[in-house]
């Protein structure tokens, strides 16, 4: 089996696995009971989350665990727009966000909000001219993606921070879920900030949500008062200690990993542009993880169902939006035409890639793509 669908998930590293199993079987006790036993658990809770928050990539942060990053994603907009709709009704983002931001500021403009979505140029990027001029004395939040998860496309985050807090009073919050483990993520430019840990080999179901200590966030879960009150629920203790090792090993290993990912995209790169009918999406300056192609002779569906029968594992476009068989907003606003977009495909490598995985993709193309298009000739 190749597995080149990293971006969709990952596969759980094994000690990040054994953290979780050991969490369960020995320390299972509820972190809110006052015995010793549940005193235990909460130990560890608390221990996690001060790594998880030393990693977050804000400093001297605060943490709220969540189910991924579509909570996380919902909890950062809408807390913070309701927090802070009193001081205004202006709100930024781009056309290539992900659904789990883009449907919740449709959400917001049916309840009044004025929502400004920044155009890219053909490569995914925002311009920061364009943010400039969007911004206004009643902007009162900004969600801006750092890795697009289709394309690669990596947006000027810190740039755009200092644009942000330069001309308002806004606050920044960027979706980093395909960024973190891949790219540096250090940006105190950013007041909250959103990751998932499937997408780096931690396990689906957690995620988190950083943010600047003092900031005002009106809860969406709300009961018995854990999380401060931010995230009521009955704390998953061995969901965050297996998330902060993610995080941990995520970071140790992301130099290596990039390094390595830019070799093997590079590899791919240099296949597909010898290639006639291919077309490279992904431009050069996209993160090494992921390279999105199209063959306009051939839907993605068709391509993906071929390697399919060979066990070799792509997607089209975003897994979340694959199985809608929904036309790519993404790959729309960057300018591709029908046919290309009907054709796309993303290829998403993940730190466990070796590769050997990359050449046996290369070959098994090779062998299956070209005649599917000699059919339709």
């Amino acid at each position: 089996m190749i597995y080149l669908d990293n971006s969709a998930t990952t596969q759980p590293h094994p000690e990040v696995v054994s953290s979780y199993i050991k969490v369960n079987e020995q320390f299972y006790g509820n972190p809110s009971s006052i015995h010793r036993f549940g005193e235990k658990a909460s130990s560890l809770f608390v221990k996690a989350k001060k790594q998880c928050s030393d990693l977050s990539g804000i400093a001297d942060c605060n943490v709220i665990f969540t189910s991924g990053g579509t909570e996380s994603n919902n909890l950062a907009i809408k807390g913070s727009v309701h927090a802070l709709a009193a001081k205004g009704k202006h709100l930024i983002t781009t056309v290539i966000e992900h659904p789990s931001v883009l449907e919740v500021f449709k959400e917001l403009e049916k309840k009044g909000f004025d929502v400004t979505y920044l155009p890219v140029n053909e490569a995914g990027v925002i311009s920061l001219d364009g943010l400039k001029q969007a911004l206004r004395k009643d902007t009162i939040f900004v969600s801006i993606m750092y890795v697009n998860n289709e394309i690669g496309s990596v947006q000027p985050i810190k740039e755009a921070g200092e644009i942000i807090k330069a001309q308002s009073g806004a606050r920044f919050h960027s979706d980093a879920v395909q960024g973190f483990g891949k790219l540096p993520t250090d940006f105190d430019c950013l007041d909250l900030i959103t990751l998932s840990a499937h997408k780096f080999h931690g396990l689906k179901g957690s995620g988190l949500l950083a943010f600047k200590k003092g900031l005002s966030i009106t809860p969406e879960m709300i009961g018995g008062g854990q999380q401060e009150g931010f995230r009521s629920g009955t704390l998953n203790t061995a969901g965050v200690v297996a998330l902060a090792k993610a995080m941990r090993l995520a970071s140790e290993s992301r130099e290596d990993a990039f390094n390595r990912l830019s070799v093997y995209n590079q590899l791919l790169r240099r296949f597909f542009e010898g290639q006639n009918e291919v077309t490279v999406i992904s431009s050069h300056n996209a993160a090494p993880h992921i390279l999105s192609i199209a063959v306009p002779g051939l839907t993605g569906e068709v391509i993906v169902h071929a390697l399919d029968q060979r066990e070799v594992y792509i997607t089209t476009s975003s897994a979340c939006s694959s199985k809608l068989n929904k036309k790519s907003h993404v790959l729309s606003a960057c300018g591709l035409n029908d046919q290309d977009i009907r054709g796309a495909v993303r290829i998403s490598l993940g730190a466990m890639q070796s590769e050997k995985d990359i050449k046996e993709f290369i070959r098994t193309w090779q062998e299956v793509i070209p005649p599917l298009l000699k059919g339709v000739k």
